[in-house]
């Protein structure tokens, strides 16, 4: 991921390629002169991202990590007082597991639509929004036809695919932010690419590291004085997040920061040999890892490497990689989101660097085309053209006529998909996991969960957790198709 020689020195600002895209207007912050198409095209992918989350919600599909657990932080907020999450434990401070306040401005919308839904909304604009900077970019310094094909190259990636299609994440804060600061470096105004990165501190606290090497490539552009400054700022922010207020916030208060403890490698060592191992070796084994870079570089035919932007991805690639949780390794879940915009930007940066034109151009742009469209398929966005997408398992009414029996407020345990159905009226936790409520007013389990998605509790533990709870005073208040309501005798 380094520089060419003639890159690294002083990395020039770009240059639009004629004076009449110069005379468009087109800011590559968008601040003026988008044309009617990226509209379009941002607002197809807002409806494209929103009707897949929220077919997947509806289709009880979503989960109680992570959905459940931010809806109730945002609930928390729009109530007025600090987030707590009930699925991760009665009244967890969830300021103690995770920094990012950015969620607070989503309260407001929460109080005019009480609903997990308005999480799914507000997520799909987010990163649709982020279109907007980068094809703004490619149409001043490549054209039209260019732009085009990079904004549906990058609204189709996989890692915005699968950030839509696996609930609500706050990191979705990040992918307009990164768009924009990034835009902004590559077009020589490195005030702006500052003021759009530090917001970053507030999204989620590791993005300090991404707001430090924001900061080291703004001094390696020549505003030292501001790189400094910038990158100062991103270290800053990190440390304060994760050896003060997180552990100031965490019920266990020893742990400086919690996800960075989690054990478990290759090597099978602990402590120093096991952290040695994980930075180095330990950063390509196994093989989701090198999978994952793959598929990150693939659908700019690796020219992103050509690019010192890509040094931004640097920061979240080894905190995953490093990871003992296999999740942060591959390309499933929502965790490459915020190396989409990073990657795409890099591309776009590397096109321009060598003067890419004519049959040159056209050459990357349907090798990035037909990229995309062969990895399309494996990924969330395909489901919407599959017809059982749209079709609704008659459980799921089922599911609802059952839950409308639980009064609002009341403390519940329920199973995994079941618990962001509940979480906007009840105190809801999650049944089987050791850091639940005890002694809820109701339990509701669904105890036909396809074995691939059973969680936390297998179908054994379930059945006897089950049969325990009739022995300890609930009674059996409805059972239907599978789901089984449980309430306080008396």
């Amino acid at each position: 991921m380094q520089a060419s020689p003639a890159d690294s020195a002083t990395l020039p600002p770009q240059q639009s390629q004629s004076d009449e895209q110069a005379r468009a207007g087109d800011s590559p912050t968008g601040h003026s002169g988008i044309p009617w198409w990226m509209w379009a095209l941002a607002g197809a992918l807002f409806f494209a991202y929103m009707t897949l989350s929220l077919r997947l919600h509806q289709r009880m599909l979503s989960n109680a990590f992570d959905l459940g657990i931010f809806e109730q932080v945002i609930r928390s907020y729009a109530d007025g007082h600090l987030p707590v999450s009930e699925v991760k434990g009665p009244d967890y401070p969830v300021l103690g597991d995770h920094f990012h306040p950015a969620l607070a401005l989503v309260a407001p919308f929460y109080r005019l639509w009480p609903s997990p839904q308005v999480l799914l909304v507000v997520q799909a604009a987010l990163i649709a929004a982020s279109v907007l900077p980068l094809a703004l970019w490619a149409r001043r310094a490549l054209g039209s036809g260019a732009a085009a094909v990079i904004g549906i190259c990058y609204g189709l990636s996989w890692g915005l695919a699968n950030a839509a299609g696996f609930d609500f994440h706050e990191v979705a804060f990040a992918v307009p932010l990164l768009a924009c600061s990034l835009v902004a470096l590559g077009n020589d105004r490195p005030r702006a690419a500052a003021l759009w990165a530090l917001p970053l501190l507030l999204v989620k606290e590791d993005l300090g590291l991404t707001v430090a090497v924001i900061g080291f490539l703004i001094a390696l552009r020549g505003d030292r004085k501001l790189g400094i400054a910038t990158a100062v700022a991103g270290l800053g922010g990190t440390a304060l997040a994760m050896l003060v207020i997180l552990p100031a916030f965490n019920p266990q208060g020893s742990y400086a920061y919690t996800h960075w403890l989690t054990t478990g490698s290759e090597g099978g060592e602990s402590g120093l040999p096991d952290l040695l191992y994980k930075v180095t070796i330990g950063l390509i084994t196994p093989e989701p890892k090198v999978t994952t870079l793959l598929f990150l570089l693939a659908p700019t035919l690796f020219l992103a490497l050509r690019s010192p932007l890509l040094l931004v991805a640097l920061p979240t690639l080894v905190w995953r990689f490093a990871s003992g949780l296999w999740t942060h390794w591959g390309t499933s879940y929502h965790y490459s989101i915020v190396l989409m915009p990073i990657v795409f930007a890099a591309f776009i940066d590397a096109l321009v660097r060598r003067r890419t034109s004519g049959v040159s151009l056209r050459r990357y742009l349907v090798g990035s085309a037909a990229i995309t469209a062969l990895i399309l398929p494996q990924y969330p966005l395909w489901q919407l053209v599959k017809p059982e997408n749209w079709r609704t398992d008659p459980r799921v009414a089922v599911a609802h006529k059952l839950m409308d029996r639980i009064p609002d407020g009341a403390t519940v345990q329920a199973s995994n998909q079941l618990v962001p159905q509940l979480t906007d009226r009840t105190s809801v936790s999650l049944y089987g996991w050791g850091d639940s409520r005890p002694n809820p007013e109701w339990i509701m389990v669904d105890t036909e969960v396809p074995q691939h998605r059973i969680w936390p509790l297998s179908v054994g533990e379930e059945r006897i957790s089950l049969d325990r709870a009739l022995t300890e005073g609930y009674r059996t208040a409805a059972e239907e198709d599978g789901f089984v309501l449980l309430t306080r005798s008396g």
